[in-house]
């Protein structure tokens, strides 16, 4: 489990980046990197980390469930992962 603060902050990143998207892009296509340079440094999406919906886990992140390997292994035991079926693991 993550520390509490790390998904805390993790969220502040995400709404940061789709406040400022559309004036990123604005200045982006301008060509203005003087302004892009003014924005908050959290405003940019590379700034973003995949971390796990329920763990908060930022490594072994699997984008097509949204979760780590971990609960993702967890969640196919249990049946709640549609057309997921246990192989040898």
């Amino acid at each position: 489990m993550a520390k509490k603060s790390k998904i805390a902050k993790q969220k502040q990143r995400e709404k940061k980046v789709a406040k400022y998207a559309a004036q990123r892009a604005e200045m982006k296509a301008a060509g203005d990197y003087y302004g892009l340079s003014q924005l908050p440094r959290d405003a940019s999406p590379t700034r973003l980390h995949n971390r796990c919906e329920f763990t908060g886990r930022p490594r072994g992140y699997i984008r097509h469930f949204g979760v780590s390997r971990i609960v993702m292994r967890e969640m196919a035991h249990r049946g709640e992962l549609p057309g997921v079926r246990k192989a040898s693991w």
